[in-house]
């Protein structure tokens, strides 16, 4: 029986942390899945549905870190694209990226990747305020680039005034606030319990 290398250790422990982040990576993704099919309400500005997709979108940045965030919304966005009825209200294909919500999919990748970054950025400091205050900044900064991109998508699908459309698509920012304020209060409470889970100790 042979002991083992530092190097053999050191692998196994790259190909667990690899399977664990693939496996975080889909849960996430499947929780976007379930927030925008579960709870999409068909109001909204030229027919964009309000749902939680933003809720789990935040939660993914801000749990996972910027990366892995982005690769978890990133694989929502290209599952609902390439057939499963996971986009609000069980919409699939590519249709939807050329309709009214079409620069809120393309958004929300940016928005986790914003909220993990700014998250990261306070892995090495200490207190109760950091994480939250970080979380609250990325997440602001990411629901100001889907403000923006998703009320130029219904601007161009509706062919209507740029700033009109996107003065309009504010609408949509206090549900969106009050989400972020819900996805703070999850990943806070999810960083105690397991502070490895994004990298930070």
């Amino acid at each position: 029986m042979t002991a083992d290398t530092p190097a053999s250790v050191t692998n196994r422990q790259r190909r667990g942390t690899s399977t664990t982040d693939i496996a975080l990576i889909a849960i996430f993704g499947a929780l976007i899945a379930v927030c925008a099919v579960s709870a999409a309400l068909p109001i909204g500005v030229n027919g964009v549905p309000v749902t939680l997709q933003l809720f789990a979108v935040f939660l993914a940045g801000a749990v996972l870190g910027p990366w892995r965030g982005f690769l978890a919304v990133l694989l929502y966005v290209v599952a609902g694209a390439a057939g499963l009825p996971i986009f609000a209200g069980g919409a699939a294909g590519l249709a939807p990226f050329s309709g009214p919500t079409g620069g809120y999919l393309l958004a929300f990748p940016f928005a986790a990747l914003l909220t993990g970054l700014a998250v990261s950025s306070v892995r090495s400091r200490r207190g109760p305020v950091a994480l939250p205050v970080a979380i609250v900044v990325g997440g602001l900064l990411g629901e100001a680039l889907t403000w923006i991109v998703g009320g130029t998508g219904i601007a161009l699908y509706a062919d209507a005034p740029w700033w009109t459309t996107v003065r309009a698509a504010f609408a949509y920012v206090p549900a969106d606030l009050v989400k972020l304020a819900a996805a703070t209060v999850v990943a806070v409470a999810v960083h105690r319990a397991f502070p490895a889970l994004s990298g930070r100790r």
